[in-house]
Protein backbone atom coordinates (compact mmCIF):
# COMPACT_ATOMS: atom_id res chain seq x y z
CA UNK A 1 0.00 0.00 0.00
CA UNK A 2 2.92 2.54 0.81
CA UNK A 3 5.09 1.96 -2.11
CA UNK A 4 4.86 4.28 -4.93
CA UNK A 5 5.38 3.58 -8.77
CA UNK A 6 8.44 4.97 -10.01
CA UNK A 7 9.20 6.13 -13.37
CA UNK A 8 11.86 7.02 -15.26
CA UNK A 9 10.98 10.01 -17.76
CA UNK A 10 6.91 10.47 -17.54
CA UNK A 11 4.11 9.32 -15.14
CA UNK A 12 0.12 9.55 -15.32
CA UNK A 13 -1.72 9.42 -11.84
CA UNK A 14 -5.79 9.34 -12.14
CA UNK A 15 -8.76 7.86 -9.67
CA UNK A 16 -9.31 5.02 -12.58
CA UNK A 17 -6.91 2.82 -14.18
CA UNK A 18 -8.43 3.22 -17.29
CA UNK A 19 -7.84 6.74 -17.62
CA UNK A 20 -4.56 6.25 -16.68
CA UNK A 21 -3.83 3.86 -19.37
CA UNK A 22 -4.90 6.30 -21.88
CA UNK A 23 -3.18 9.24 -20.73
CA UNK A 24 0.23 7.04 -20.70
CA UNK A 25 -1.09 5.67 -24.07
CA UNK A 26 -1.12 9.07 -25.85
CA UNK A 27 2.41 9.79 -24.15
CA UNK A 28 3.78 6.73 -26.01
CA UNK A 29 2.21 7.94 -28.64
CA UNK A 30 4.22 11.18 -29.52
CA UNK A 31 1.55 13.50 -27.26
CA UNK A 32 2.90 15.37 -24.52
CA UNK A 33 1.53 15.59 -21.09
CA UNK A 34 -1.49 18.61 -22.32
CA UNK A 35 -2.79 15.54 -24.81
CA UNK A 36 -2.08 13.32 -22.55
CA UNK A 37 -4.61 14.85 -19.61
CA UNK A 38 -7.30 15.66 -22.12
CA UNK A 39 -7.09 11.98 -22.84
CA UNK A 40 -7.84 11.18 -19.36
CA UNK A 41 -10.41 13.73 -18.37
CA UNK A 42 -12.48 12.56 -21.26
CA UNK A 43 -11.91 9.28 -20.05
CA UNK A 44 -12.86 9.92 -16.93
CA UNK A 45 -16.16 11.24 -18.33
CA UNK A 46 -16.53 7.84 -19.50
CA UNK A 47 -15.50 5.37 -16.95
CA UNK A 48 -16.03 7.54 -13.93
CA UNK A 49 -19.62 8.92 -15.27
CA UNK A 50 -20.92 9.28 -11.37
CA UNK A 51 -18.17 11.53 -10.56
CA UNK A 52 -17.16 13.48 -13.63
CA UNK A 53 -18.48 14.36 -17.26
CA UNK A 54 -19.44 16.57 -20.13
CA UNK A 55 -21.58 18.12 -18.28
CA UNK A 56 -19.84 19.64 -15.85
CA UNK A 57 -16.60 22.17 -14.51
CA UNK A 58 -12.79 21.68 -14.44
CA UNK A 59 -9.88 23.07 -13.56
CA UNK A 60 -6.13 23.35 -14.52
CA UNK A 61 -3.04 24.26 -13.67
CA UNK A 62 -0.24 23.76 -16.77
CA UNK A 63 3.26 23.99 -16.90
CA UNK A 64 4.94 24.42 -19.80
CA UNK A 65 8.60 23.05 -20.04
CA UNK A 66 9.36 25.67 -22.68
CA UNK A 67 7.65 29.31 -21.32
CA UNK A 68 8.63 27.81 -17.89
CA UNK A 69 6.29 28.97 -16.68
CA UNK A 70 2.88 27.54 -14.49
CA UNK A 71 -0.52 28.96 -16.60
CA UNK A 72 -4.10 28.29 -14.51
CA UNK A 73 -6.99 27.59 -16.57
CA UNK A 74 -10.87 27.79 -15.09
CA UNK A 75 -12.92 25.92 -16.59
CA UNK A 76 -16.05 27.06 -14.43
CA UNK A 77 -19.55 27.63 -15.67
CA UNK A 78 -21.63 30.71 -15.50
CA UNK A 79 -25.57 30.97 -14.44
CA UNK A 80 -27.63 31.73 -17.46
CA UNK A 81 -28.54 35.64 -18.27
CA UNK A 82 -32.03 34.99 -17.46
CA UNK A 83 -31.11 33.16 -14.22
CA UNK A 84 -32.48 34.65 -11.04
CA UNK A 85 -33.34 34.64 -7.52
CA UNK A 86 -36.99 35.47 -8.06
CA UNK A 87 -37.42 32.56 -10.47
CA UNK A 88 -36.57 30.42 -6.67
CA UNK A 89 -39.25 32.71 -4.76
CA UNK A 90 -41.06 29.22 -3.54
CA UNK A 91 -37.77 27.56 -2.41
CA UNK A 92 -36.13 28.08 0.70
CA UNK A 93 -32.54 27.27 -1.12
CA UNK A 94 -31.97 25.74 -4.70
CA UNK A 95 -32.74 21.98 -4.55
CA UNK A 96 -29.83 20.08 -4.75
CA UNK A 97 -31.14 17.52 -7.42
CA UNK A 98 -33.19 17.90 -10.63
CA UNK A 99 -33.75 20.53 -13.45
CA UNK A 100 -33.66 23.48 -10.52
CA UNK A 101 -30.43 22.47 -9.99
CA UNK A 102 -29.11 22.79 -13.74
CA UNK A 103 -28.08 26.76 -13.93
CA UNK A 104 -24.63 26.90 -15.14
CA UNK A 105 -23.24 25.92 -18.27
CA UNK A 106 -20.63 23.10 -18.04
CA UNK A 107 -17.35 24.41 -18.79
CA UNK A 108 -15.08 21.08 -19.32
CA UNK A 109 -15.58 20.80 -22.98
CA UNK A 110 -14.24 24.50 -23.81
CA UNK A 111 -11.29 23.56 -21.22
CA UNK A 112 -9.83 20.98 -23.29
CA UNK A 113 -9.82 23.36 -26.37
CA UNK A 114 -8.21 26.29 -24.69
CA UNK A 115 -5.52 23.50 -23.14
CA UNK A 116 -5.20 21.97 -26.82
CA UNK A 117 -4.59 25.19 -28.23
CA UNK A 118 -2.25 26.49 -26.32
CA UNK A 119 -0.06 23.90 -24.94
CA UNK A 120 -0.93 20.45 -26.99
CA UNK A 121 0.10 18.87 -30.15
CA UNK A 122 -2.46 16.72 -31.27
CA UNK A 123 -5.52 16.54 -32.78
CA UNK A 124 -9.05 16.50 -30.69
CA UNK A 125 -10.04 13.42 -32.07
CA UNK A 126 -6.51 11.84 -31.55
CA UNK A 127 -7.02 11.88 -27.93
CA UNK A 128 -10.46 11.39 -27.69
CA UNK A 129 -10.05 7.93 -29.22
CA UNK A 130 -9.66 5.91 -25.97
CA UNK A 131 -12.85 7.42 -24.75
CA UNK A 132 -14.87 7.03 -27.75
CA UNK A 133 -13.76 3.23 -27.73
CA UNK A 134 -14.57 2.89 -23.66
CA UNK A 135 -18.35 4.26 -24.30
CA UNK A 136 -18.47 2.42 -27.57
CA UNK A 137 -17.49 -0.86 -26.76
CA UNK A 138 -17.92 -0.86 -22.74
CA UNK A 139 -15.76 -1.20 -19.55
CA UNK A 140 -15.99 -2.90 -16.78
CA UNK A 141 -17.71 -1.04 -14.14
CA UNK A 142 -16.20 -0.32 -11.35
CA UNK A 143 -16.65 -0.67 -7.45
CA UNK A 144 -17.06 3.08 -6.45
CA UNK A 145 -19.43 3.73 -9.67
CA UNK A 146 -21.91 0.30 -8.79
CA UNK A 147 -21.32 1.55 -5.06
CA UNK A 148 -22.79 5.16 -5.93
CA UNK A 149 -25.71 3.82 -8.14
CA UNK A 150 -26.98 2.00 -5.24
CA UNK A 151 -26.78 4.59 -2.79
CA UNK A 152 -28.32 7.16 -5.73
CA UNK A 153 -31.21 4.62 -7.28
CA UNK A 154 -33.87 7.19 -6.13
CA UNK A 155 -32.27 10.02 -7.89
CA UNK A 156 -31.26 8.17 -11.01
CA UNK A 157 -35.22 6.91 -11.39
CA UNK A 158 -36.67 10.21 -11.34
CA UNK A 159 -35.43 11.42 -14.69
CA UNK A 160 -35.97 9.13 -17.76
CA UNK A 161 -32.95 9.92 -19.87
CA UNK A 162 -30.91 9.28 -16.44
CA UNK A 163 -32.24 5.96 -15.45
CA UNK A 164 -31.83 5.13 -19.57
CA UNK A 165 -28.39 5.44 -19.07
CA UNK A 166 -27.32 4.53 -15.54
CA UNK A 167 -30.10 1.74 -14.69
CA UNK A 168 -29.82 -0.34 -17.89
CA UNK A 169 -32.74 -2.64 -17.96
CA UNK A 170 -34.12 -1.10 -14.62
CA UNK A 171 -31.36 -2.39 -12.96
CA UNK A 172 -28.32 -1.57 -10.95
CA UNK A 173 -25.28 -3.26 -13.12
CA UNK A 174 -23.14 -5.62 -11.13
CA UNK A 175 -19.31 -4.78 -10.28
CA UNK A 176 -17.11 -5.88 -13.86
CA UNK A 177 -20.16 -5.85 -16.02
CA UNK A 178 -19.66 -4.08 -19.27
CA UNK A 179 -21.05 -1.39 -19.70
CA UNK A 180 -21.67 0.59 -22.63
CA UNK A 181 -22.79 4.60 -22.79
CA UNK A 182 -23.72 4.30 -26.91
CA UNK A 183 -25.22 8.15 -26.18
CA UNK A 184 -22.01 9.46 -24.92
CA UNK A 185 -20.26 8.01 -27.84
CA UNK A 186 -21.88 9.32 -30.16
CA UNK A 187 -21.78 12.69 -28.53
CA UNK A 188 -18.01 12.28 -28.39
CA UNK A 189 -17.44 11.28 -31.97
CA UNK A 190 -19.30 14.65 -32.88
CA UNK A 191 -16.87 16.99 -30.80
CA UNK A 192 -14.09 14.84 -32.32
CA UNK A 193 -15.11 16.04 -35.79
CA UNK A 194 -16.80 19.29 -35.04
CA UNK A 195 -14.59 20.35 -31.98
CA UNK A 196 -15.93 22.67 -29.31
CA UNK A 197 -17.94 25.16 -31.48
CA UNK A 198 -20.49 22.33 -31.80
CA UNK A 199 -20.86 21.96 -27.82
CA UNK A 200 -21.36 25.46 -27.45
CA UNK A 201 -22.76 26.76 -30.18
CA UNK A 202 -23.76 24.12 -32.76
CA UNK A 203 -26.23 21.24 -33.26
CA UNK A 204 -25.11 19.51 -30.18
CA UNK A 205 -26.07 22.67 -28.32
CA UNK A 206 -29.32 22.89 -29.60
CA UNK A 207 -30.10 19.58 -28.73
CA UNK A 208 -28.73 19.49 -25.39
CA UNK A 209 -30.29 23.06 -24.25
CA UNK A 210 -33.72 21.70 -26.30
CA UNK A 211 -33.57 18.79 -23.63
CA UNK A 212 -33.23 20.36 -20.45
CA UNK A 213 -35.85 23.21 -21.66
CA UNK A 214 -38.41 20.78 -22.11
CA UNK A 215 -37.64 19.76 -18.47
CA UNK A 216 -38.64 23.09 -17.51
CA UNK A 217 -34.51 23.92 -17.44
CA UNK A 218 -33.92 27.64 -17.65
CA UNK A 219 -30.53 27.83 -19.61
CA UNK A 220 -30.48 28.85 -23.16
CA UNK A 221 -28.80 28.11 -26.31
CA UNK A 222 -27.39 32.12 -26.00
CA UNK A 223 -26.21 31.36 -22.71
CA UNK A 224 -24.36 28.42 -23.96
CA UNK A 225 -22.93 30.17 -26.76
CA UNK A 226 -21.87 32.77 -24.72
CA UNK A 227 -19.54 30.62 -22.03
CA UNK A 228 -15.64 31.27 -21.82
CA UNK A 229 -13.35 30.21 -20.14
CA UNK A 230 -10.30 31.94 -18.65
CA UNK A 231 -6.33 31.57 -18.77
CA UNK A 232 -5.76 33.19 -15.41
CA UNK A 233 -2.27 33.62 -12.61
CA UNK A 234 -2.38 30.93 -10.12
CA UNK A 235 -2.30 31.96 -6.63
CA UNK A 236 0.91 31.48 -4.82
CA UNK A 237 2.68 30.93 -1.50
CA UNK A 238 5.69 29.59 -0.32
CA UNK A 239 5.73 26.31 2.13
CA UNK A 240 9.64 25.35 3.40
CA UNK A 241 10.91 26.39 0.08
CA UNK A 242 8.46 25.10 -2.29
CA UNK A 243 6.68 27.49 -4.57
CA UNK A 244 2.81 26.27 -3.55
CA UNK A 245 0.45 27.27 -6.79
CA UNK A 246 -3.66 27.14 -6.36
CA UNK A 247 -6.04 28.33 -9.05
CA UNK A 248 -7.47 31.74 -8.11
CA UNK A 249 -11.31 32.23 -6.98
CA UNK A 250 -13.76 31.09 -8.02
CA UNK A 251 -12.00 28.35 -6.53
CA UNK A 252 -11.04 27.56 -2.83
CA UNK A 253 -7.99 26.82 -3.92
CA UNK A 254 -6.86 29.86 -1.47
CA UNK A 255 -8.11 27.96 1.87
CA UNK A 256 -5.00 25.51 1.28
CA UNK A 257 -2.10 27.77 0.99
CA UNK A 258 -3.67 29.59 4.03
CA UNK A 259 -3.77 26.47 5.87
CA UNK A 260 -0.21 25.70 4.93
CA UNK A 261 0.89 29.20 5.91
CA UNK A 262 -0.05 28.59 9.46
CA UNK A 263 1.69 25.26 9.55
CA UNK A 264 4.59 27.06 8.76
CA UNK A 265 5.02 28.60 11.57
CA UNK A 266 5.08 25.13 13.64
CA UNK A 267 8.28 22.65 12.97
CA UNK A 268 5.79 19.73 12.14
CA UNK A 269 9.24 17.55 12.11
CA UNK A 270 9.50 17.93 15.77
CA UNK A 271 5.74 16.65 15.74
CA UNK A 272 5.42 12.76 15.39
CA UNK A 273 3.12 12.11 12.53
CA UNK A 274 -0.17 10.12 13.29
CA UNK A 275 0.28 11.92 16.84
CA UNK A 276 -2.95 13.37 18.90
CA UNK A 277 -0.56 17.27 17.73
CA UNK A 278 -0.44 16.32 14.24
CA UNK A 279 -4.34 15.77 13.57
CA UNK A 280 -5.57 18.68 16.10
CA UNK A 281 -2.80 21.25 14.74
CA UNK A 282 -3.88 20.48 10.87
CA UNK A 283 -7.39 20.58 11.85
CA UNK A 284 -7.19 23.61 13.84
CA UNK A 285 -5.47 25.53 11.07
CA UNK A 286 -7.62 24.50 8.39
CA UNK A 287 -11.15 25.20 10.60
CA UNK A 288 -9.27 29.15 10.19
CA UNK A 289 -8.95 29.20 6.98
CA UNK A 290 -12.34 28.07 6.14
CA UNK A 291 -14.11 30.85 8.72
CA UNK A 292 -12.26 33.09 5.64
CA UNK A 293 -13.36 31.28 2.98
CA UNK A 294 -17.28 31.26 4.03
CA UNK A 295 -17.09 34.49 4.41
CA UNK A 296 -15.76 35.66 1.19
CA UNK A 297 -15.38 33.04 -1.92
CA UNK A 298 -17.64 33.31 -4.72
CA UNK A 299 -16.62 34.59 -8.16
CA UNK A 300 -14.55 37.88 -7.82
CA UNK A 301 -16.12 39.79 -10.89
CA UNK A 302 -18.84 40.12 -8.27
CA UNK A 303 -17.78 40.89 -4.85
CA UNK A 304 -14.03 41.47 -4.09
CA UNK A 305 -11.94 39.07 -2.15
CA UNK A 306 -8.65 40.38 -0.16
CA UNK A 307 -6.54 37.76 -1.09
CA UNK A 308 -3.04 40.32 -0.10
CA UNK A 309 -4.16 40.01 3.42
CA UNK A 310 -5.34 36.35 3.15
CA UNK A 311 -2.35 35.14 2.04
CA UNK A 312 -0.01 37.14 3.46
CA UNK A 313 2.43 35.27 5.82
CA UNK A 314 1.73 37.84 9.00
CA UNK A 315 -2.03 36.92 8.84
CA UNK A 316 -0.88 33.36 9.37
CA UNK A 317 0.95 34.11 12.15
CA UNK A 318 -2.19 36.12 13.21
CA UNK A 319 -4.23 33.32 13.19
CA UNK A 320 -1.90 31.18 15.15
CA UNK A 321 -2.53 33.12 18.51
CA UNK A 322 -5.50 30.92 19.38
CA UNK A 323 -4.82 28.14 18.43
CA UNK A 324 -4.89 26.15 21.75
CA UNK A 325 -3.03 22.61 21.27
CA UNK A 326 -5.62 21.18 24.05
CA UNK A 327 -9.01 22.39 23.26
CA UNK A 328 -11.13 22.37 19.99
CA UNK A 329 -12.34 25.60 17.95
CA UNK A 330 -15.85 25.16 17.00
CA UNK A 331 -16.11 27.73 13.69
CA UNK A 332 -18.92 27.16 10.95
CA UNK A 333 -18.70 25.39 7.87
CA UNK A 334 -21.22 25.27 5.13
CA UNK A 335 -22.32 21.41 3.19
CA UNK A 336 -20.30 21.02 0.24
CA UNK A 337 -20.67 18.51 -2.62
CA UNK A 338 -18.05 15.54 -2.80
CA UNK A 339 -17.92 14.28 -6.59
CA UNK A 340 -14.82 15.13 -8.29
CA UNK A 341 -11.46 13.39 -10.17
CA UNK A 342 -8.28 15.03 -9.97
CA UNK A 343 -5.20 13.74 -12.26
CA UNK A 344 -1.83 14.62 -13.14
CA UNK A 345 0.86 14.07 -15.70
CA UNK A 346 4.14 14.71 -16.44
CA UNK A 347 5.92 13.96 -19.41
CA UNK A 348 9.93 13.54 -20.41
CA UNK A 349 10.18 17.53 -21.72
CA UNK A 350 9.43 18.26 -18.12
CA UNK A 351 5.36 19.65 -18.87
CA UNK A 352 3.36 18.73 -15.99
CA UNK A 353 -0.44 19.69 -15.55
CA UNK A 354 -2.45 18.73 -12.54
CA UNK A 355 -5.91 18.65 -13.09
CA UNK A 356 -9.94 18.30 -11.36
CA UNK A 357 -12.89 18.09 -12.92
CA UNK A 358 -16.46 17.15 -11.19
CA UNK A 359 -20.30 17.40 -11.60
CA UNK A 360 -20.65 18.37 -8.05
CA UNK A 361 -22.96 16.11 -6.28
CA UNK A 362 -22.88 12.06 -7.57
CA UNK A 363 -23.90 12.29 -11.04
CA UNK A 364 -24.78 15.63 -10.37
CA UNK A 365 -27.91 17.06 -11.13
CA UNK A 366 -29.78 14.21 -11.95
CA UNK A 367 -30.32 15.00 -14.89
CA UNK A 368 -29.18 13.58 -18.88
CA UNK A 369 -29.88 15.79 -21.52
CA UNK A 370 -31.71 13.81 -23.78
CA UNK A 371 -30.36 11.72 -26.08
CA UNK A 372 -26.59 13.11 -25.71
CA UNK A 373 -25.74 10.93 -22.65
CA UNK A 374 -24.64 14.22 -20.90
CA UNK A 375 -25.03 14.15 -17.66
CA UNK A 376 -25.88 17.69 -16.30
CA UNK A 377 -24.15 18.97 -13.15
CA UNK A 378 -25.80 20.94 -10.44
CA UNK A 379 -23.19 23.07 -9.46
CA UNK A 380 -25.66 25.95 -9.22
CA UNK A 381 -26.96 24.27 -6.42
CA UNK A 382 -24.64 26.21 -4.21
CA UNK A 383 -25.27 29.71 -4.93
CA UNK A 384 -27.19 31.45 -1.83
CA UNK A 385 -31.18 32.79 -2.02
CA UNK A 386 -30.04 35.33 0.67
CA UNK A 387 -29.35 38.59 -1.27
CA UNK A 388 -27.11 39.60 0.90
CA UNK A 389 -24.96 36.51 1.17
CA UNK A 390 -21.71 36.94 -0.53
CA UNK A 391 -22.61 34.12 -3.42
CA UNK A 392 -26.20 35.26 -3.99
CA UNK A 393 -27.35 33.65 -6.99
CA UNK A 394 -27.35 36.32 -9.78
CA UNK A 395 -27.38 36.28 -13.54
CA UNK A 396 -23.94 35.61 -15.51
CA UNK A 397 -22.17 34.33 -12.44
CA UNK A 398 -19.48 31.52 -11.22
CA UNK A 399 -20.51 30.00 -7.90
CA UNK A 400 -18.09 29.37 -4.91
CA UNK A 401 -16.22 26.32 -6.68
CA UNK A 402 -14.65 23.76 -4.76
CA UNK A 403 -12.04 22.47 -7.19
CA UNK A 404 -8.86 23.00 -6.67
CA UNK A 405 -5.89 21.42 -8.65
CA UNK A 406 -2.28 21.98 -7.15
CA UNK A 407 1.04 21.94 -7.82
CA UNK A 408 4.13 22.49 -6.02
CA UNK A 409 7.41 23.94 -7.80
CA UNK A 410 11.35 24.09 -6.30
CA UNK A 411 14.32 25.35 -7.92
CA UNK A 412 12.33 26.29 -10.69
CA UNK A 413 10.58 23.11 -12.11
CA UNK A 414 7.44 21.06 -11.06
CA UNK A 415 8.59 18.73 -7.39
CA UNK A 416 4.78 17.83 -6.86
CA UNK A 417 1.67 17.98 -8.46
CA UNK A 418 -1.46 16.58 -5.86
CA UNK A 419 -5.41 16.89 -5.43
CA UNK A 420 -8.15 15.13 -4.67
CA UNK A 421 -11.82 14.22 -4.86
CA UNK A 422 -14.12 14.96 -2.16
CA UNK A 423 -16.03 18.93 -2.16
CA UNK A 424 -15.18 20.33 1.75
CA UNK A 425 -12.29 17.30 2.30
CA UNK A 426 -10.22 18.71 -0.67
CA UNK A 427 -8.06 21.25 1.64
CA UNK A 428 -7.73 18.96 4.06
CA UNK A 429 -6.55 16.21 2.30
CA UNK A 430 -4.32 18.12 0.14
CA UNK A 431 -2.45 19.35 3.87
CA UNK A 432 -2.47 16.22 5.08
CA UNK A 433 -0.54 14.79 1.65
CA UNK A 434 1.93 17.60 1.12
CA UNK A 435 2.95 18.08 5.07
CA UNK A 436 3.35 14.28 5.08
CA UNK A 437 5.44 14.48 1.81
CA UNK A 438 7.68 17.57 2.76
CA UNK A 439 7.87 17.59 6.81
CA UNK A 440 7.85 13.68 6.94
CA UNK A 441 9.89 12.19 4.17
CA UNK A 442 7.32 10.39 2.97
CA UNK A 443 7.20 9.11 -0.68
CA UNK A 444 3.36 10.26 -2.56
CA UNK A 445 1.70 6.44 -1.78
CA UNK A 446 2.77 6.52 1.42
CA UNK A 447 1.02 10.07 2.04
CA UNK A 448 -1.95 8.89 0.25
CA UNK A 449 -2.27 5.81 2.30
CA UNK A 450 -1.96 6.58 5.41
CA UNK A 451 -5.16 7.54 7.42
CA UNK A 452 -6.98 10.75 6.62
CA UNK A 453 -9.64 12.74 8.50
CA UNK A 454 -12.39 15.04 7.74
CA UNK A 455 -14.09 17.92 9.38
CA UNK A 456 -17.20 19.70 9.44
CA UNK A 457 -19.98 19.13 7.00
CA UNK A 458 -20.53 17.14 3.90
CA UNK A 459 -23.22 17.59 1.80
CA UNK A 460 -26.56 15.38 3.21
CA UNK A 461 -24.74 15.35 6.63
CA UNK A 462 -25.69 18.27 9.25
CA UNK A 463 -22.85 17.91 11.62
CA UNK A 464 -19.11 19.35 12.44
CA UNK A 465 -17.66 15.75 13.06
CA UNK A 466 -14.09 14.56 12.82
CA UNK A 467 -14.31 11.75 11.03
CA UNK A 468 -10.51 9.57 11.08
CA UNK A 469 -10.12 6.53 10.02
CA UNK A 470 -10.12 3.85 12.35
CA UNK A 471 -6.84 3.00 11.84
CA UNK A 472 -5.64 5.99 13.87
CA UNK A 473 -4.63 4.97 16.93
CA UNK A 474 -7.31 4.67 19.67
CA UNK A 475 -5.28 6.86 22.52
CA UNK A 476 -4.81 9.60 19.41
CA UNK A 477 -8.72 9.18 18.60
CA UNK A 478 -9.71 9.54 22.97
CA UNK A 479 -7.33 12.77 23.06
CA UNK A 480 -8.65 14.40 20.01
CA UNK A 481 -12.01 13.67 21.85
CA UNK A 482 -11.03 14.91 25.34
CA UNK A 483 -10.06 18.09 23.28
CA UNK A 484 -13.83 18.97 21.97
CA UNK A 485 -13.50 17.23 18.46
CA UNK A 486 -16.30 15.40 17.85
CA UNK A 487 -14.78 11.89 16.85
CA UNK A 488 -16.53 9.82 14.70
CA UNK A 489 -14.08 6.57 13.81
CA UNK A 490 -14.78 5.87 10.42
CA UNK A 491 -14.10 2.33 8.38
CA UNK A 492 -10.39 1.65 8.24
CA UNK A 493 -9.88 2.44 4.81
CA UNK A 494 -13.08 4.68 4.14
CA UNK A 495 -14.20 6.26 0.67
CA UNK A 496 -15.51 9.47 2.28
CA UNK A 497 -11.94 10.62 2.91
CA UNK A 498 -11.56 11.01 -0.91
CA UNK A 499 -9.28 9.83 -3.89
CA UNK A 500 -6.19 11.20 -3.64
CA UNK A 501 -3.30 11.36 -6.40
CA UNK A 502 0.19 12.54 -6.11
CA UNK A 503 3.45 12.90 -8.29
CA UNK A 504 6.67 13.34 -6.55
CA UNK A 505 9.62 14.51 -8.68
CA UNK A 506 12.76 13.26 -7.08
CA UNK A 507 16.42 14.87 -6.59
CA UNK A 508 17.73 12.64 -9.96
CA UNK A 509 14.42 13.74 -12.37
CA UNK A 510 12.31 10.44 -11.70
CA UNK A 511 9.09 10.62 -10.87
CA UNK A 512 6.98 8.72 -7.83
CA UNK A 513 3.44 8.26 -8.71
CA UNK A 514 0.88 7.82 -6.06
CA UNK A 515 -2.93 6.55 -6.12
CA UNK A 516 -5.40 6.13 -3.59
CA UNK A 517 -6.24 3.06 -2.15
CA UNK A 518 -9.74 4.23 -1.32
CA UNK A 519 -10.21 4.17 -5.39
CA UNK A 520 -9.73 2.61 -8.49
CA UNK A 521 -7.24 4.37 -9.85
CA UNK A 522 -3.45 3.77 -11.02
CA UNK A 523 -0.17 5.15 -11.44
CA UNK A 524 1.72 4.57 -14.59
CA UNK A 525 5.10 5.59 -15.24
CA UNK A 526 7.87 4.88 -18.23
Amino acid sequence: MNKAVVGTKTMVVSPHYLASKAGNAILEKGGNAFDAAIAVSACLAVVYPHMTGLGGDSFWLAYSAKDNDVSAYNGSGRTGAGVTREQYADCASIPFRGIKSVITVPGMVNSWDAVLKKYGTMPLADVLAPAIEYASNGFPLSEDHHVNTVKNVDVLKKDQDMAAVFLPENRVPDINERFIQADLAHTLKQLAERGRKDFYEGELAERIISSLQAKGGLLTVEDFAAHRGSWEEPLSSTYRGYTMHQVPPNSQGFVGLMALNILENYDLSAIPHGSYDYYHLLVEALKRSFQDRNAFLTDPDFSPIPLDKLLSKSYAKEMTGDIRMDQASDPFTQPIGSDTAHAAVVDAEGNAVSFIQSLYFEFGSGIVAGDTGITMQNRGSFFSLEPDHVNTLEPNKRSFHTLMPALAMKNGRPAILYGTQGGEGQPQTQTAIITRIIDYGMNPQQAISEPRFVWGRTWGEDTQELKIESRVADEVAGKLAAAGHIVNRVEAVDKIMGHANAIVRDEQGFLHGGVDPRGDGAAIGR
